[in-house]
């Protein structure tokens, strides 16, 4: 039984297959309770990283994917987003948005944490970038930088664009009653959503994807 995920209305098509078994579960979860091994592979992977160009026509994005170590292992840090805002309405996200003008994707993800959620780019050190992903509904380029935060960070929203800043233990996501692959449409249109349902919220979409490709870095024997 899945835990109770939050108040979101998830746009699910006719077909969906949910995938029955969780694909992590008979991994060495280790890495997501040790913050410096975690932290380790993911330098490992973000030096061979090769990342892709922006689509032509697209819109350059960045997000701040902060880990620090908790009582339990690492976490990280999310955020709801404003039901006033445009795109992605009341969905969890990391703090981030567009690149400006003349900036880097790590300038932009740093900024974009200041104003959203006050964290302070002194308190911020820097990994590297996990492979960018792409929305179909606001046409984004997204990168995501990671950094380690060597403080918990005070969780608190400063930007209309937040209605909540909090973090999750990285060990608590493969959790069988949290994690859900689930596949939308019929072949070969068909394409992977991931899940995690909270207790109180539900992460999704790209940052679903996000967090799925954090874990992989984490457990897969390849960044070992």
């Amino acid at each position: 039984m899945l835990r109770a995920g939050g108040n979101q209305v998830i746009p699910r098509p006719a077909a969906v297959w949910v995938r029955p078994t969780n694909p992590f579960a008979k991994l060495d979860h280790s890495p997501l309770t040790n913050t410096a091994e975690l932290i380790a592979r993911l330098q490992r992977f973000t030096q061979r990283l090769e990342q892709a160009p922006p689509p032509p026509g697209s819109r350059a994005s960045a997000v701040l994917v902060p880990i620090f170590d908790g009582a339990r292992g690492p976490e990280v840090v999310l955020t709801r987003r404003s039901q006033q805002l445009t795109n992605h309405k009341g969905e969890v996200s990391f703090p981030g948005g567009r690149v400006d003008a003349g900036e880097s994707f790590v300038e932009a993800a740093i900024r974009e944490a200041n104003e959203e959620i006050n964290l302070h780019p002194s308190h911020v050190r820097v990994i590297g970038e996990m492979s960018a992903l792409s929305t179909y509904v606001s046409n984004s380029h997204i990168v995501p930088v990671v950094a380690h935060l060597e403080q918990p960070p005070a969780l608190t929203a400063v930007n209309g664009e937040v209605d909540r800043v909090f973090s999750v233990s990285l060990i608590d996501l493969v959790r069988d009653d949290t994690y859900v692959e689930e596949h939308w449409g019929s072949p070969p249109n068909q394409y992977q959503i991931h899940f995690f349902h909270l207790d109180d919220e539900t992460v999704w979409g790209v940052t679903g994807k996000m967090l799925h490709q954090l874990i992989n870095i984490a457990v897969l024997k390849e960044w070992a």
